[in-house]
């Protein structure tokens, strides 16, 4: 189902009009509204006059997060702080947490992107919204519990952890839609098997996963392990949270991204040059609508690349690749970029080898040492040791065939590996760089 028909289906031509509009009036906005921003702008000698079709977007200086720290708490708000009705703000487990802001307008128009996310990911009205996303700073949370509630739909608001209560209330109030995390929804289906509980009795249809990066093979074993589709969302707080592209259920192939609300770009991440349709790069967004805390090509550091073929589904949009792993949490390991959602890959695809591992990075004489952690079923562990000597030395094969690089493979029995209730901490790196 197509949540908002007349925008979701616009024709090209019309879309990027409005895209035109809508672009101008946010420039022309921050640089009378924010300081910063109008100092950037002086400084790259560009002015909002100068922005008179969408690829003088181009001329416009990127947002980075260390921009929003800069500016920390509220220095790139752009209305008065006594028209900012919610708050939501990072972790800051890296650096002084990123906060961002919300109108009243910013609220309504989240919950409509996430209707449409719903929408696009098969849900409908009077479906029992299960919602593992975590309530409080977090975005994911209360984004989508807006959103269902748009669509019409009941809303579960159970946020993450306690494993067991939330299988239990599945069953007793028949949930047909689960939100959370991927690495979460499997930790699910680990805790349904403990408990005995047949995915198949419960009314579970589809699951809206995202936050995290996750591989074709993950859909694959979560939809099989839980008995539902399984499609992804992608959405970032600094420039909405969750709602700012979704895949549709009709293909699963690319998140089609709301193009009337944000406009995306796929840049060089070492250049930081636009580059063409297809080819992969680092994702920028700019946000059209958003009044408390736009945001001005902001240099995401997830790699992704633009699909701009037809869809099946009707819409309009272009679609973005699923994200393949992010600038900043690539490995290099002995000169090789290394993304952990290329080893997971590897690791889905060898049956015995459950989707739950670990990648540990040490530096022994200058030398990095790679070794993978994953967990294989209680049949392959308690198999003879040579079937399992094979068996780690078919993954070290595998991932040396795929990435170039050599590492070292230790299988664990299951349960070794700490489960995640929100984001999964794939790698441990404990080399000084």
């Amino acid at each position: 189902m197509i949540w908002n028909e007349e925008f979701e289906t616009l024709p090209r031509e019309a879309l990027e009009a409005l895209q035109l509009k809508r672009l101008k009036n946010l420039v022309e906005r921050v640089y009378t509204a924010v300081p910063y921003y109008r100092e950037k702008m002086d400084k790259a000698g560009v002015k909002p006059t100068d922005i008179k079709s969408l690829s003088d977007l181009r001329k416009l200086p990127f947002t980075t997060k260390e921009d929003l720290r800069l500016n920390y708490p509220f220095g790139l708000f752009a209305v008065p702080f006594e028209k900012v009705v919610r708050i939501h703000a990072s972790s800051g487990t890296t650096g002084k947490p990123t906060v961002v802001g919300y109108t009243k307008n910013d609220i309504d128009a989240w919950a409509e992107l996430m209707a449409r996310t719903l929408s696009a990911g098969g849900a409908h009205p009077g479906d029992v919204v299960h919602n593992a996303y975590g309530y409080g700073l977090f975005t994911g949370g209360l984004g989508a519990h807006y959103g269902a509630e748009r669509l019409g739909a009941a809303v579960i608001p159970i946020s993450g952890g306690n494993s067991k209560r939330q299988i239990m209330l599945m069953q007793d109030f028949g949930s047909t839609v689960l939100m959370c995390t991927p690495s979460y929804a499997l930790n699910l289906a680990d805790v349904m098997k403990e408990m005995n509980v047949d995915p198949k009795s419960l009314k579970l249809r589809v699951g809206l996963f995202g936050a995290e990066p996750w591989s074709e093979n993950m859909r694959q074993e979560i939809e099989a392990r839980l008995n539902i589709k399984a499609i992804d969302i992608f959405g970032l707080s600094e420039v909405m949270g969750p709602g700012v592209a979704s895949e549709c259920i009709e293909e699963k192939h690319g998140l089609h991204v709301f193009e009337d609300y944000f406009i995306p770009e796929i840049v060089n991440p070492e250049t930081f040059e636009p580059v063409p349709h297809g080819e992969l790069g680092e994702l920028v967004f700019t946000t059209l609508t958003k009044e408390a805390f736009p945001v001005i090509r902001y240099r995401t550091k997830d790699l992704s690349r633009i699909i701009d073929a037809p869809c099946s589904c009707g819409r309009t949009f272009h679609r973005m690749q699923r994200i393949t792993g992010r600038t900043d949490d690539m490995l290099i390991i002995r000169g090789v970029n290394v993304f952990p959602s290329q080893i997971e890959h590897v690791l889905m695809s060898i049956e015995g080898v459950e989707p739950h591992y670990q990648i540990i990075v040490d530096r022994q004489a200058s030398l990095d040492i790679m070794e993978v952690q994953v967990e294989v079923s209680e049949n392959i562990f308690s198999d003879e040791i040579k079937v399992l000597e094979k068996l780690g030395k078919r993954i070290e094969r595998e991932i040396k065939d795929l990435l170039g690089v050599s590492c070292k493979v230790k299988l664990v029995e299951p349960k070794t590996i700490q489960r995640s209730e929100g984001k999964a901490k794939r790698v441990i790196d404990n080399r000084k760089l």
